[in-house]
């Protein structure tokens, strides 16, 4: 693999970190700096000879500094191939030098349009256009050229240079190369995003690892991260021990921290296959667990377990006093670590804090064969106040706190979904069923005794009066729902015949 020896460089760049301390070595090891507007004035500042782009192609900057490197003295000392005759006599004959490093970044086009009522004309200002052309020759040409896009790539580069006695490997060229068509793809599809309103969109995706498998053995899978995204997420998290995330562990912690993200109040939720099989809230956190645990002991085997507090000792002593698959929670004390230890094979996830999961504007995306459907997060917040009660039973005020309670709940259900439970504890969950009363069966099955305000909560509205008649058998006393079916009136009725309150958000979650 060839050494390419650095003679010249064109230096030009919008995030100068790092950029004069880095020319400043090249200029130690002999190479000549070409450079243009804010990038030479500061070169210059710091006492470092270059060379304007303007005297070496001996055109000046033009056209409000719209053109500046668009000239054949550059693009063809970059893009000439060094070991091809007819190349090499082209460019003597035009009197055109070769430039072996070009080292751009692009204007900020995307922090320019994330602003608040970013005008068009200034957007369209921040589209950079020689940078581009700049950096795609050079990546191009990376046998000859080195195209350095990222300033985190400088120490690299000075590394080798130091020890190949100026010179750049090959290997690192190519490198240097794919994260600069990394870097203009990223860039071309921010501003298409931007012009196209929508009607044409990329998302960039970085390969952050490779999975063991995917939902079954049978199936490869990644992991990537989304470039784009502003929200906290399962990304940014920190696994403190046990075995490598599989494909559905990452579904489920995500799952997770999204329902935890709902709760003030000190809750523990298990999961199972993205569905809640328990949420509990207690005045202490091992209380917290043992409650949601309860609800469904037998899917709580093997579940995720989540806890929107520190982790204390005695949590971690119950916890591990069971088989899970993960613990995540914003943070662990030291012995609760100790404790877990001796489960080493738990996952442990520490997420911060969760506040940070419901900000951002982060798309939910899901991926259909040949498609892909694109939808805002639903991170919709309604309180009692913007809620109708419409029956002549009204919830009392510990009623009202365990309708809010297992609304939230419910919207973290698979559809159809039906949540059954008190002010802090979740009694029954039927999630997924493709019929509505078929849920309410599945969620009320598991009751033996209702409290006196042990409530309903339907993620849809009710299409018949069935649902209520279950309920009222078992004993719940009010019903929450978004409302909106053509026979409310005869919903409603019913929980009037059964005593029942009935409270409409307007609202539905629906999760598929």
């Amino acid at each position: 693999m060839q050494k390419i020896k650095i003679k010249s460089a064109l230096v030009s760049v919008s995030d100068k970190t790092g950029i004069v301390e880095f020319v400043k070595f090249l200029k130690e090891c002999g190479v000549r700096i070409y450079s243009t507007g804010g990038t030479a004035t500061l070169l210059m500042k710091n006492s470092i000879d270059v060379t304007l782009v303007s005297d070496h192609t001996g055109f000046p900057e033009m056209l409000d500094g719209r053109v500046k490197t668009l000239h054949p003295k550059i693009h063809g000392g970059i893009l000439g191939l060094r070991d091809n005759e007819t190349h090499v006599s082209t460019m003597k004959e035009n009197k055109i030098d070769p430039i072996d490093m070009v080292v751009v970044n692009l204007y900020p086009f995307e922090k320019t349009v994330a602003k608040k009522d970013v005008l068009l004309e200034e957007a369209i200002e921040n589209i950079d256009i020689g940078g581009p052309s700049m950096l795609r020759s050079a990546a191009k040409n990376y046998r000859f050229v080195s195209a350095i896009s990222d300033p985190q790539d400088y120490t690299a580069v000075l590394e080798e240079m130091k020890l190949n006695e100026g010179s750049v490997s090959e290997t690192l060229n190519r490198d240097l190369s794919m994260k600069a068509f990394k870097h203009t793809a990223l860039y071309d599809g921010a501003i298409a995003n931007f012009l196209s309103k929508g009607d044409v969109v990329t998302y960039p995706f970085e390969k952050i690892q490779d999975l063991r498998y995917g939902e079954n053995p049978h199936q490869g899978a990644s992991f990537y991260k989304d470039i784009g995204s502003e929200a906290k997420n399962v990304l940014a998290s920190q696994k403190i021990q046990g075995k490598e995330l599989s494909f559905n562990n990452i579904l489920d912690a995500d799952a997770t921290v999204n329902l935890l993200a709902e709760f003030d109040k000190q809750t523990a939720v298990i999961l199972k296959h993205m569905n809640p099989c328990g949420v509990a809230q207690a005045d202490d956190l091992e209380s917290s667990y043992v409650e949601a645990r309860e609800v469904d002991p037998i899917s709580a085997f093997g579940g995720i377990i989540g806890f929107n507090r520190n982790v204390d000792l005695s949590t971690a002593n119950s916890v591990i006093s069971t088989f899970v698959e993960m613990v995540i929670a914003p943070s662990f004390d030291q012995d609760a670590l100790s404790a877990f230890a001796k489960k080493p094979n738990i996952r442990l996830l520490q997420v911060g804090d969760l506040k940070d999961f419901k900000s951002g504007t982060q798309k939910d995306m899901k991926k259909v064969i040949g498609g892909l459907l694109v939808q805002e997060r639903d991170t919709l917040e309604i309180d009692q106040s913007s809620m109708k009660v419409v029956t002549n039973e009204k919830p009392s005020e510990a009623q009202w706190r365990a309708l809010l309670f297992n609304w939230k709940v419910c919207k973290h259900v698979k559809s159809n979904a039906i949540v059954c439970g008190g002010e802090k504890k979740v009694i029954g969950i039927g999630a997924g069923q493709m019929n509505r009363v078929q849920a309410v069966h599945i969620a009320l099955g598991k009751i033996e005794t209702l409290s006196e305000d042990c409530v309903l909560a339907s993620d849809g509205f009710f299409p018949f009066k069935d649902s209520v008649e279950l309920a009222a058998k078992a004993g719940v006393k009010a019903i929450i729902q978004p409302g909106g079916s053509l026979r409310d009136a005869e919903v409603i009725e019913a929980c009037d015949k059964y005593k029942i309150a009935m409270v409409l958000t307007g609202n539905r979650h629906f999760k598929h």
